[in-house]
């Protein structure tokens, strides 16, 4: 796969995907990196030239100096990844409106203005993926707030696409299914689940055989080589495509 020689742009980088993506794209030969968390926690990536941004991706103000200082570093981007968002559970009618809003404002308010400073800051022909999440299609019980938000991040791409197409600047989304990511830690259930069966590892399995004809979760690797391909120069005339990957999940 070839790439750009600008720089890239991650949220949510220092962990899970978006950890897993700077390094695949490292790996890739990419050696400027635009990195953004809550966390001041970056992969390594020796030798790369690294801008690590830390703040809130729902917040505006973060994103005006972010954009102040990728541009005074860089120049420009050429590729961005969408990747920041925290999981959330719970059935509409017990559901607190602030738990609703926490979700939102991270996985789709954090998700436009993201995509926003992207595309100011990609000024030609570039590419972008937004990390959605299989959830924006198929309903479940209790994942009101964040499917809610991973189906309107999926459409905010597809409308980007859209709009960037005229000046090829390619906008996708990836869907991932169950991945083997933190995003599980600290979610209710799952810490039963873990007490009952003894240990993590044991908990995502049951819950991939459980729903998951190919049996298994993603490794957060798999799912940054995807998106590694999206935004390579082998998926030049793809744009606006929705990648489900969730092993059959949404069969």
């Amino acid at each position: 796969m070839s790439f750009p020689a600008g720089a890239v742009l991650i949220t949510g980088a220092s962990s899970g995907i978006g950890k897993a993506t700077a390094e695949r794209l490292y790996a890739e030969g990419v050696r400027r990196f635009a990195l953004m968390d809550l966390s001041s926690v970056a992969p390594t990536l020796p030798d790369a030239d690294v801008l690590q941004l830390t703040g809130d991706v729902a917040d505006p103000s973060a994103w005006d100096e972010a954009e102040r200082a990728i541009t005074q570093r860089f120049g420009r981007l050429d590729l961005a990844v969408v990747n920041a968002g925290v999981s959330g559970a719970g059935p509409i009618a017990d559901l607190a409106f602030d738990e609703w809003r926490r979700v939102l404002s991270v996985n789709l308010d954090g998700a436009f203005l993201t995509l926003r400073a992207a595309m100011r800051l990609i000024t030609g022909a570039g590419a972008i993926v937004v990390v959605s999440s299989i959830s924006g299609i198929k309903a479940e019980p209790g994942v009101a707030a964040y499917g809610a938000s991973k189906a309107a991040a999926a459409h905010l791409a597809k409308v980007a696409a859209k709009e960037g197409a005229a000046r090829g600047l390619r906008v996708n989304a990836i869907l991932p299914g169950g991945v083997d990511t933190p995003i599980w830690n600290g979610m209710a259930f799952f810490d039963e689940m873990v007490r009952d069966l003894g240990s993590r590892e044991a908990a995502l399995q049951a819950m991939a055989s459980a729903a998951t004809p190919l049996g298994r979760f993603a490794t957060a690797d798999e799912i940054a080589g995807q998106i590694a391909f999206l935004l390579s120069d082998a998926a030049a005339t793809i744009t606006g495509a929705l990648l489900q990957s969730d092993g059959g999940y949404s069969l």
